[in-house]
């Protein structure tokens, strides 16, 4: 019986410190939301015309990269298949 009591007393404990912890991060969420940080985060729509640079930039570097490199990763292709051809 004193066990049961005991047990249930640890589970009242666990319980109540679950509410309280909810409790808090409900505070502070709710801070959070009203802050002007959040506002303003929120309400971002985005740089459009910088994302289109950085994805023209970025495809310029690769196609740039690639002229470059495409003969010699060619080469490093061919001599590794040809290195396990000859293994067989």
């Amino acid at each position: 019986m004193q066990k049961q009591l005991m047990g249930q007393r640890a589970s009242e404990h666990v319980l109540a410190k679950q509410l309280w912890l909810q409790d808090r991060i409900h505070a502070v969420s709710q801070s959070l939301r009203s802050s002007a940080l959040f506002k303003s985060v929120r309400d971002e729509r985005g740089d459009v015309p910088g994302w289109v640079l950085v994805v023209l930039m970025t495809t310029g570097l690769v196609t740039a990269i690639w002229t470059i490199a495409a003969p010699r990763l060619s080469a490093i292709l061919k001599n590794s298949l040809d290195a396990m051809n000859g293994i067989r």
